[in-house]
């Protein structure tokens, strides 16, 4: 399943930097014992995560009568992509949070509580606690997302060779909690009733967090406290400016979530979907802005970050179309494809777990195709091309599939099947290597930076995968996967041609 934050953190360098706060100890598979505690919390987080995904566009857009809202697709697209960006994004200031104020092990346990409380709050058939789960989902995934990985960095110490193998056993658990979650959240949510699937989810997220508490005690100091200020002054500072933007914050939040309830205060969550579409574009165009004319750097450098800057364009695009596994992918599943097997029926949200099927099965097949290939092991730019060329060769798949559906007839699971073998694919291509050449190709000062960069690409992919689900009912099946298609494909070859040009821009871009 995809997870740009713990694939790309194990070559983070504040995590790489900072020495291991336990004893060494190898009780969790030749690794540290307190391994297992993150392993699991991981787990869990992910289960809840993606067993509500499974489920969101499905429950907005079905018919009242059905127990959904009853929104068209335009309108559970655009609120979508709005929350699967933000999900994303606040995995920044979650990392500030953490790392500035109270340390990465409580960022963890308060975000997995928000978690919790927001998959409950969407146990209640209203719309009011349905909007405010999402709320708070993204705050705790923010929290949660980005500094469980860091901890898992601190249990070692720079020089153990293990770390790379413990963020192999780390992401797994990712992808257990991401199998498992649609066959149990979607089977109570489509079979029985919506809202009981999304307290599976929170069920699942209370779980991680009593193994969470119950195994602190193996984490020993790791992620316990914050960066320690430069003076005491500075850090008085910083908790006053932070308890001020933060109260200011949660005023200004809080009276817009009531107004909007009550309709004193005229804005959709439609309109907020398209406010944060013009946000990520100013943000994406500032930052690169800021990071071309602002900096002072050398000839090398600015031509590096000519690199990261295609890099990013081609990392947003493949999320854009990947990420549509909850939305497009979802739809189609659900409206067009034939749900049954030798005559037995099955849930459409379980086609999510397709992904973490092949996850298992190819990553250690590609990490061996890589490994044997040696010195000819492709560049990053060329595995950025073929990464997109497969999620392009996906949607190209389903238009055919479209077209056999196109007069209400049901297709064969197996289109949806070969679609998801083929993202994956993709992904294993493209997204190990993502933050690793962002870093690499960084310069030192800022290398940290980059996993913002990374962050940034990744909300960016899934709010305009989210926006083109929105068309789903008002363009041609055909038409609409062929665009996807297309953008894939051509973006793909383009970066394939010019993998040479970015080789002679640095010597640093493989």
């Amino acid at each position: 399943m995809s997870d740009p934050v713990a694939g790309a953190l194990p070559l983070d360098s504040q995590t790489l930097g900072r020495a291991a706060t336990v004893p060494l100890d190898r009780a969790f598979f030749g690794h540290p014992r307190g391994l297992s505690t993150l392993f699991f919390t991981e787990m869990w987080e992910r289960f809840s995560f993606y067993g509500m995904r499974a489920l969101l566009l499905l429950y907005m857009t079905a018919p009242l009568a059905a127990g959904g809202l009853g929104l068209d697709a335009a309108r559970g697209g655009a609120i979508y992509g709005l929350y699967t960006s933000m999900v994303y994004m606040t995995s920044l200031p979650g990392g500030w949070i953490a790392d500035r104020l109270i340390g990465q092990r409580r960022a963890v346990l308060y975000g997995a509580i928000l978690i919790a409380m927001g998959h409950f709050s969407m146990a209640f058939p209203v719309t009011t606690t349905f909007y405010l789960g999402l709320f708070l989902i993204v705050l705790g995934t923010g929290l949660l997302k980005g500094n469980v990985s860091v901890i898992v960095g601190q249990l070692y110490s720079p020089e153990d060779q293990r770390r790379d193998a413990g963020f192999s056993i780390f992401y797994m658990g990712i992808n257990l909690g991401a199998f498992f979650a649609p066959l149990v959240c979607g089977y109570l949510g489509q079979k029985i009733n919506w809202h009981l699937g999304f307290a599976a989810a929170g069920v699942g997220m209370v779980v991680g967090i009593i193994q969470y508490l119950a195994g602190a005690k193996y984490l020993g100091e790791a992620g316990l406290h914050p960066t320690p200020a430069a003076s005491p002054s500075a850090a008085a500072a910083l908790r006053r400016n932070a308890t001020i933007w933060g109260s200011l914050a949660f005023i200004v939040l809080a009276v817009l979530g009531v107004g909007m309830a009550t309709g004193t205060i005229p804005i959709t969550a439609a309109q907020l979907a398209d406010a944060a579409g013009y946000f990520l574009l100013f943000l994406t165009l500032g930052f690169f802005g800021w990071l071309f004319f602002a900096g002072e750097w050398t000839p090398a450098e600015r031509r590096r970050l000519y690199v990261i800057a295609i890099l990013f364009v081609a990392a947003a695009l493949f999320w854009s179309a990947f990420e549509q596994a909850g939305s497009t992918l979802n739809l189609f599943a659900d409206r067009s494809t034939r749900t049954s097997v030798f005559g037995w029926n099955f849930p459409s949200s379980w086609f999510q777990s397709m992904n973490s099927a092949f996850l298992f099965m190819l990553a250690p097949v590609f990490a061996w195709i890589w490994l044997r290939m040696g010195k000819n092991d492709p560049s990053s730019p060329t595995k950025f091309g073929i990464g997109l060329i497969l999620v392009g060769a996906g949607f190209a798949v389903l238009v055919v599939a479209a077209q056999l559906s196109a007069n209400g007839a049901q297709v064969s699971p197996m289109w949806l099947t070969v679609v998801y073998l083929l993202h994956t694919c993709g992904e294993l291509t493209l997204s190990p290597v993502g933050l690793s050449a962002m870093t690499k190709l960084a310069p030192v000062r800022i290398v940290g930076l980059m996993m913002g960069v990374w962050f940034l690409a990744t909300s960016v992919g899934n709010y305009i995968g989210g926006r083109v689900s929105s068309f789903y009912e008002s363009w041609p099946l055909p038409n609409l996967f062929g665009a996807v298609a297309a953008f894939g494909i051509v973006a793909g070859l383009v970066l394939l041609v010019l993998v040479k040009p970015i080789r002679r821009l640095t010597e640093t871009s493989h």
